[in-house]
């Protein structure tokens, strides 16, 4: 597989709608249609879409607490549009039964389940009963696709559009290297020296991580700088490289290790910059997350998660520890 990037905090990552209130239904509906119609789908496929983000949605407005949804292009996949809701409650004992049409139970999202993932050329769903459900389904104009190895979410602080978070993934074969950045403050000028970044990790995304970092401090500092990590994932290895306070973690379905960055901002202060190596097994998976997540997530606390697609393990990570009163930004690689 050749280089896949994705830079969030742009206007083409989407936009993230709070499903409170019956017209979220058709504003999701909307941008999802618009998406599936430049990416080429047939009258047919875009009305199939349509039903399937009006089942997801139209859910979580009847059954959900503080549910939330995202349409956006597919990270690494052009032509495929991407739909991810979560939510805290009430969640569903047995999901599979669920998606059996026809089939649910009071005041859950059971409803309709069965229809999205019909219609879904691929779909992933983890829900524990009084935790939530999480919820990722893709659609191409084909109805079979693989999904990369690696994703991210970027969520602006409040009620903003513009993050100034940003996240971006090569892939070359067995070797995934991600970037993830938080531009100092928030706001244009913080989206604008995460885009920098973006951009300068993309001139070689191949280097090793301790030389991009090297790069990026060089780089940034006619911008306002912000904090950095780099990770280059290989089957059995992550080489990790960090400044500032951008969280790295090797989770697992029990536990997770952290990684090391040392303190600094890149582009204006750094000492001396190091990089690190750390064995993984085959059920790993590497976790960056900018500073408007907390440390208080934890595999332990949500059974089957770390199993699940990269989308979903994203999705419950930033429910469980995203602020809103923070840009966040959560890459999940499952090597």
């Amino acid at each position: 597989m050749g280089q896949v990037v994705h830079r969030a905090g742009e206007v083409r990552d989407g936009v993230w709608t709070r499903a409170e209130e019956p017209s979220s239904v058709g504003a999701v509906r909307r941008s999802a249609v618009e998406l599936a119609e430049e990416a080429g789908f047939d009258a047919e496929r875009v009305g199939q879409v349509a039903v399937a983000v009006t089942e997801a949605v139209s859910n979580l407005v009847k059954h959900a607490v503080e549910g939330m949804a995202l349409v956006r292009p597919c990270p690494g996949l052009p032509g495929v549009v991407e739909l991810i809701t979560l939510d805290r409650g009430p969640g569903m004992p047995d999901v599979a039964r669920a998606m059996r049409d026809g089939y649910s139970t009071s005041g859950t999202l059971g409803i309709g389940l069965g229809a999205i993932t019909r219609i879904a050329s691929s779909y992933d769903v983890h829900s524990l009963p009084g935790k939530g459900t999480l919820l990722s389904a893709h659609f191409a104009a084909e109805r079979q696709i693989t999904l990369p190895p690696a994703t991210g979410l970027v969520r602006p602080i409040g009620e903003e559009t513009v993050s100034g978070d940003a996240f971006a993934i090569s892939i070359d074969g067995p070797v995934t290297s991600v970037l993830v950045c938080d531009g100092l403050g928030h706001g244009p000028a913080a989206a604008l020296a995460s885009r920098e970044a973006v951009e300068l990790f993309m001139i070689a995304p191949d280097d090793e991580p301790l030389a991009i970092l090297g790069r990026l401090h060089r780089g940034l500092n006619r911008t306002r700088g912000g904090a950095v990590a780099i990770a280059r994932i290989t089957p059995d290895k992550v080489t990790y490289a960090g400044l500032g306070n951008i969280a790295g973690w090797i989770a697992y379905a029990d536990r997770r290790q952290g990684m090391v960055s040392v303190p600094g901002i890149t582009g204006h202060q750094g000492r001396r910059f190091q990089q690190y190596d750390y064995e993984l097994d085959e059920h790993a998976t590497i976790v960056l997350h900018s500073d408007g997540l907390t440390d208080r997530w934890s595999p332990a606390l949500l059974p089957g998660l770390f199993s699940r697609s990269p989308a979903v393990i994203a999705a419950g990570v930033l429910r469980e520890a995203g602020s809103r009163r923070d840009d966040a930004c959560v890459v999940i690689v499952r090597p």
